[in-house]
């Protein structure tokens, strides 16, 4: 995309407004107390070392889409708030992989396993593992805490940032209600489609599309009916990413993902492919694909074959084809709203570029 300002190259920029951040963020509190630098170093690690972007990116063509402008003062500022998305998004899965007992993420130890490793290897007194659940909880609350002041402090005049703060508020509480929804739907045991979606647009659309566009929208000065559109369309687009992300986290490649294969299984996510997968089996008399799929969930040493019948499985009843074409029926969808939404160019050709990205990635 030729294009002036931070359109042509905005994940640098986003890179650059967090690194930039952190360092303003960290500096006071290093000189106050210097050993909380393990955390902070973890916490600045962990933002700036990899990841997609997407939350900055879809609420970055939000702001543009409704007229903002590409550089200059209030694009420099639009760009703080958009990047101040990461720290959410790192509090969420700095958390979730505490939640789900992860050991990787993007190819990395989590933050609770390298905050472990730092005890063992200092040999500290206690549990290496209770030192790392807890700089865990306590880095992500940081990174929560300071998306919070990244956006607040913001170079843009106070009217601009309080148009925005209603979808920053709904976001936060959004996707920690989605958070808290996926614990409690794995601990009753719903294994329905319909309670997957539920999760799918709490926890993932509206954080992930839905309200950074309305946030990048609202930023812009965006009339009521434009964010009802945008929201329509973050919506297909947020839930098709989720059943796209099911799929890897199933039949991913682990070089490409950076998490290891069948770690949704082992976690015990109710997903809706595992859903469809339940009930198509039912309906097809299927009881041996029945059984291979529901005693896959939540077996934390599910690994290699054990994984490739479950593949089988999902893939003998039809639950692959259906989420397939669920995806695909969700991009047609999001596809139209996004022609109704009359965005200012070039926001309609990147939103289109990141439908694809966002529902055909293997990553």
């Amino acid at each position: 995309m030729d294009a002036p300002g931070f359109d042509a190259d905005l994940p640098v920029h986003v890179e650059r407004a967090l690194a930039d951040f952190l360092g303003r963020a960290s500096g006071e509190i290093l000189r106050v107390e210097p050993s909380v630098k393990a955390g902070i170093d973890l916490l600045s690690g962990f933002v700036l070392g990899g990841g997609k972007r997407l939350r900055p990116t879809f609420a970055w063509w939000g702001w543009r889409g409704a007229g903002g402008a590409a550089s200059g003062p209030l694009a420099e500022g639009a760009l703080q708030v958009v990047s101040s998305l990461e720290l959410i998004q790192a509090c969420a899965l700095i958390h979730d992989d505490l939640i789900d007992s992860s050991d990787s993420r993007r190819g990395n130890p989590t933050v609770h396993v390298a905050s472990a490793k730092l005890h063992a290897d200092h040999g500290w007194l206690g549990s290496p593992a209770t030192f790392g659940l807890a700089s865990a909880v306590l880095v992500g609350d940081l990174a929560l805490a300071w998306a919070d002041d990244m956006f607040a402090d913001a170079p843009l005049p106070a009217a601009t940032l309080a148009a925005a703060r209603p979808a920053w508020r709904a976001m936060r509480t959004e996707v920690l209600a989605g958070q808290y929804l996926d614990v409690r739907t794995q601990a009753v045991g719903d294994a329905s489609p319909e309670a997957a979606l539920r999760i799918d647009r709490l926890k993932t659309a509206a954080y992930t599309v839905q309200r950074p566009l309305h946030l990048g929208a609202a930023l812009a000065g965006a009339d009521e009916q434009l964010i009802a559109t945008l929201l329509e369309f973050g919506g297909d687009v947020g839930v098709a990413f989720q059943l796209r992300d099911d799929l890897l986290g199933v039949f991913g490649d682990p070089s490409v993902t950076g998490k290891p294969a069948g770690d949704d299984l082992r976690e015990g996510k109710r997903t809706l492919l595992v859903a469809l997968g339940l009930q198509l089996a039912a309906e097809r008399g299927d009881a041996a694909a029945a059984r291979v799929i529901a005693d896959a969930i939540g077996a934390a040493d599910l690994a290699g074959a054990a994984v490739d019948r479950v593949r089988d499985a999902l893939t003998t009843v039809g639950a692959v084809a259906a989420v397939e074409q669920q995806i695909d029926e969700l991009t047609a969808s999001a596809e139209v709203a996004l022609e109704r939404a009359h965005l200012a160019e070039p926001a309609p050709s990147a939103l289109t570029e990141l439908i694809r990205l966002a529902t055909q990635r293997t990553f």
